[in-house]
């Protein structure tokens, strides 16, 4: 076979080479500012996953799109294990079940696929991890009013302004520089790996 090469001029190459310096500083830059905003807050954050697994309870994770994948990707460093071996966690991700996910959303509408899952499977003592970019996407706060309903604690991930989300969590995590959804959720990969590997290391309890 005649193997193709992608013929890009000059020009084009510089450009590029312009536009990935850029984006990868902005990267850099609200990461660091995410830091020195909310590094309390993770701490904080990590603790509280920590307390509701001590006691008994279990973790929700709900979101949209590249938020839905990191919903599933917290939900399976708890079950399974991040960077330390330990037993499995009670967690879950609202995300994956796609007969629950078509059948409320048919019934009910998109905007109940989360909350009516919350109000079959929350418990008081339970905590949400509450994913939105925009913190305001309808189905996420929906299903963060019916956690606080139940008694449920909540830690919001967000950007930008906060949303709607941003005056709800008990802790909050908000990506404030970000101007566009995929900066804000490499911001939120680096909340959720610190939160899962912090509790891990400083606030499970050996159970």
């Amino acid at each position: 076979m005649t193997e193709k090469v992608l013929n890009v001029n000059e020009s084009q190459a510089s450009d590029a080479k312009t536009y990935l310096k850029d984006t990868f500083e902005e990267s850099m830059a609200l990461k660091v500012r995410f830091f020195e905003e909310y590094g309390p807050s993770l701490i904080a954050g990590a603790k509280l996953l920590g307390e509701t697994l001590k006691n008994g309870k279990k973790i929700l994770i709900c979101g949209n799109g590249g938020s839905a994948a990191d919903s599933q990707h917290m939900a399976a460093e708890l079950v399974g294990r991040m960077l330390l071996e330990r037993r499995p966690l009670a967690a879950l991700a609202l995300t994956t079940d796609s007969s629950n996910l078509t059948a409320i959303g048919n019934d009910y509408g998109y905007d109940y696929i989360f909350s009516k899952q919350v109000q079959g499977l929350g418990q008081k003592g339970d905590c949400l991890v509450a994913i939105s970019t925009s913190g305001n996407s309808k189905n996420v706060v929906l299903a963060a009013e019916e956690a606080k309903k139940i008694g449920m604690t909540l830690i919001t991930l967000t950007g930008g302004t906060g949303g709607k989300l941003h005056a709800m969590g008990d802790v909050t995590l908000n990506v404030s520089l970000a101007k566009n959804s995929s900066r804000t959720q490499e911001s939120h990969i680096f909340a959720i790996h610190s939160l899962v590997d912090l509790m891990d290391r400083y606030f499970l309890p050996q159970i």
